[in-house]
Order: C-alpha cells, then structure tokens, then sequence
C-alpha cells in the first residue's frame, strides 16, 4: 500500500500555468496540515522579477500568504522550498549564491 505523507503546495507550474492564487495555496497547505500530511511550500520568483530585485519581495508575499492564519505549532509542520521560477526548463540555474541568499531570507 503507497502512503502519502509530504503534498506539494504552489508548485510553479500550479502558479503560473494553472495561474493558483496565494490564498488558494494556504487553503491546500491548512487542509494538508488538518488532513495529516506534512506541506511543502513551493516560492520562488519569475525571470522578470528577479531581473527588478524582487526575489525577497515576491517570497516573502507567497510564504506570508502561505501561511497566514496558521498557529506556531502548524508553521512547523511546513517545509518551505525555494524553487526559482526562473531556472527551471530554461536552461538558467541558480548559483550556490544566489540560492544561499534566498534560503537566507527564507529563515528570517
């Protein structure tokens, strides 16, 4: 029998193929916590707004949004992964650096 434990929640093709709002990605990540499995958070920013220096500005709305209405002890449960719009089948990819400076915000 396959069990699943961790749901992706605002996948960037979910986003912007989709084109999912921030307020339904917390709807699925409060009903991933309530149903017993553990979200993953998916944030990260398009080609045009890393290009205006909106990464933070953009991940921090979507983790912010994400999570809102959620108690300390729920937050915990939630992964949050950055996955840069931007980098994924087009042949860009993030440097160690630029990757380190998002998952430092992230923390924050």
């Amino acid at each position: 029998m396959l069990v699943v434990r961790m749901f992706l929640c605002g996948h960037s093709e979910r986003r912007h193929v989709i084109g999912e709002i921030d307020e339904l990605i917390n709807k699925k990540v409060t009903a991933a916590i309530n149903g017993g499995l553990l979200p993953i958070l998916c944030v990260g920013e398009l080609i045009e707004e890393r290009k205006a220096n909106k990464t933070e500005e953009v991940v921090e709305r979507q983790i912010k949004k994400g999570l809102a209405g959620l108690s300390a002890e729920k937050v915990n449960a939630v992964t949050i992964a950055y996955e840069p719009v931007w980098a994924i089948g087009t042949g860009l990819t993030a440097t160690p650096q630029q990757a380190q400076e998002a998952h430092s915000f992230i923390r924050v």
